[in-house]
């Protein structure tokens, strides 16, 4: 009986946090690929253009972030936009760290 209580308990208690865990942390993502850019810059993987550019990227992003975030409610759209600024960010990080252009 008393095994069974914890078990419930602890069944109730997952259950409530669960959609806490799989929602989409966009500022945390942000920040994450702006420690990256800044690494790669500081390793000289990117060039002062390539930064400059993914710097005002990122900064676009986190204003659509704030504007989705403004009234408490971010819809289905605003996120699949957020998200999709961050792949293409992602992506253009990946070409601009390995290509071989010299500016």
């Amino acid at each position: 009986m008393n095994s069974t209580f914890k078990f419930l308990v602890s069944l109730v208690f997952l259950i409530s946090i669960l959609p806490s865990c799989f929602g989409q942390n966009f500022k945390s993502e942000l920040r994450k690929l702006d420690g990256i850019v800044n690494i790669a810059f500081k390793n000289k993987k990117l060039t002062a253009n390539e930064y400059g550019k993914l710097r005002r990227e990122h900064d676009i992003i986190r204003a659509t972030i704030e504007k989705a975030e403004a009234d408490g409610n971010v819809t289905p759209g605003e996120k699949n936009k957020i998200h999709s600024k961050l792949v293409r960010s992602r992506k253009r990080l990946a070409k601009y760290k390995t290509n071989r252009e010299i500016y």
